[in-house]
């Protein structure tokens, strides 16, 4: 490598891979190449990624699990940073557990379980990393992460801490991370009580969900945050947009609320379904409705 990319190259001791297709790293299978993909080895390692980013004048793009993100079809500019799944030291102290970021949200179910803890039910079923759950505060209609969330390490340009849940300002879908923070550890408080019961409740909601989302289908999750005392999917669905396509996409037939790529979608057919939707339901019912998805990348003025 050259340029830019190869100083990255040259101060990081992580895997770095240039013009990398992002498509297959979203759940909804959407999107253009990183300038350069990077995963750092450690935290050090992130630290001097960070710092030479600064140095370089680089963007710099964080990417988890791939859920609840839209790459847009040209692509990502500078560095798209993406956390390996045992990203920093985990540990258990009595009923908190301190996860990697990179992990799955999964781990934290498994490893409370393991331990004889419960209250991660909500997880059951959600994609993507713990760091990304915690950075849109991630959740169910069983509960979100802001319940079980005690604090977040985060690694800047000038180095890494702890700060307190209640510094991120966490709500429906909204978490306030510090300019140019990265997530790189979750610590979350559970409680002692009844795994199996645990367990089956979360076997009982995905089964749900398996019933009612179009879960083997490659989609964000759900595309839009349901308005005060309102259901997005039944939005859509009364203004006539359930099983409306365009291009490759489209709004499922099992749950209004999922796009789902039919196998050749683009961001712009995805876009263009959201801004259809949106427009209809708010000259129907005066609500404007709102993306969870986090757009990614070089999309062009009005796009998004």
């Amino acid at each position: 490598m050259t340029g830019w990319r190869g100083e990255i190259a040259r101060r990081v001791r992580g895997e770095c891979r240039p013009d990398e297709p992002l498509a297959p790293r979203t759940s909804i299978r959407v999107g253009g190449p990183a300038d350069l993909l990077v995963r750092p080895a450690d935290p050090a390692d992130l630290a001097a990624l960070l710092g030479a980013a600064r140095q370089l004048g680089l963007p710099v793009a964080i990417l988890g699990g791939g859920a609840n993100t839209l790459v847009a079809d040209a692509g990502v500019r500078g560095l798209v940073v993406r956390l390996p799944t045992d990203f920093g030291e985990e540990r258990a102290s009595g009923e908190r557990l301190l996860l990697s970021a990179g992990a799955p949200i999964a781990r934290l179910a498994s490893r409370g379980h393991a331990l004889g803890l419960v209250g991660a039910e909500f997880s059951a079923g959600i994609p993507g990393t713990l760091g990304g759950a915690t950075a849109m505060n991630a959740g169910t209609r069983l509960g979100e992460m802001k319940q079980v969330i005690s604090r977040v390490e985060l690694a800047t340009a000038d180095g890494a801490g702890f700060v307190e849940a209640a510094a991120l300002q966490l709500a429906y879908r909204h978490c306030e991370l510090p300019p140019g923070a990265v997530v790189t550890r979750v610590e979350c408080q559970l409680h002692p009580g009844d795994v199996a019961a645990s367990r089956a409740a979360m076997e009982a909601d995905v089964a749900h969900r398996r019933r009612t989302q179009p879960l083997s289908q490659p989609s964000f999750g759900s595309t839009f945050w349901n308005p005060p005392g309102r259901f997005a999917g039944q939005l859509i669905e009364a203004v006539g947009l359930k099983g409306h396509r365009i291009g490759g996409a489209t709004f499922s037939e099992l749950h209004a609320n999922f796009i789902v790529n039919l196998g050749q979608a683009t961001a712009l057919d995805v876009l263009a379904l959201v801004r259809l939707a949106r427009a209809r339901v708010e000259e129907r019912f005066g609500i404007r409705l709102e993306t969870e998805v986090r757009p990614l990348g070089q999309f062009a003025p009005g796009e998004v």
